[in-house]
């Protein structure tokens, strides 16, 4: 295998892991439901953060890689830190419209950002 699909698996099974912590933890009255969709949605909110950093390589000719790689980084980044940000600290019903929406962005602005590149090297033969 190579080394995306063991980040992929490790990631997916420390999500996996984590939440079965968690609802070991409710189980036994440590925390509440709540806390257990808190934590495991911030956890994916990291998730997108991390992912995030790696999508470009896959739309964007390698000229041009560098330059799609850090605003995605960017916008991922930090839209998979605000989507964690809002299940950590906002009511749950915010976290849910709030957390998506960031996500939703930092996605449209790596994408357009992604797309647009692909389209100046076309029209450039590049």
């Amino acid at each position: 295998m190579n080394r995306e699909v063991l980040t992929s698996l490790a990631w997916g099974g420390g999500i996996v892991v984590l939440a079965l912590c968690a609802t070991f933890a409710r189980s036994q009255g440590y925390i509440d439901g709540e806390m257990v969709d808190r934590i495991v949605m911030g956890a994916v909110g990291l998730m997108v953060a991390w992912f995030g950093n790696q999508m470009p390589k896959r739309f964007v000719p390698s000229a041009r890689a560098r330059q799609a790689q850090r605003v995605a980084g960017w916008s991922m980044a930090l839209s998979g830190l605000v989507y964690a940000g809002f299940w950590i600290a906002a009511p749950k019903d915010v976290a849910v419209i709030g957390g998506s929406l960031a996500v939703l962005l930092g996605i449209a602005v790596t994408a357009a950002y992604c797309f647009s590149l692909r389209n100046k090297a076309r029209m450039s033969g590049a």
